[in-house]
């Protein structure tokens, strides 16, 4: 299908026909994975139940993180 990108803002965008919306399960407000391979740019819809980096740092809490762990002596000229 071709499709016409438009200017957006300092950006540039398209819209998705609805049927492939429908079919990769994207709808408003969807997270999706935007990756430029060569000369291709690869759109992939984040599923809900795959966490993102930025989901996983928003459940730290000062009550679950840890301090730093001392796993070994210094091996070359490090000032610790």
């Amino acid at each position: 299908m071709e499709s016409t990108v438009k200017k957006w803002g300092n950006s540039l965008g398209f819209r998705i026909p609805k049927s492939f919306a429908n079919q990769a399960g994207v709808k408003e407000g969807s997270l999706v994975d935007v990756v430029l391979d060569g000369e291709q740019i690869i759109i992939k819809p984040i599923k809900e139940d795959e966490e993102s980096i930025v989901s996983l740092l928003k459940k730290v809490t000062p009550l679950n993180k840890h301090d730093e762990i001392f796993t070994d002596n210094s091996t070359g000229n490090e000032i610790w």
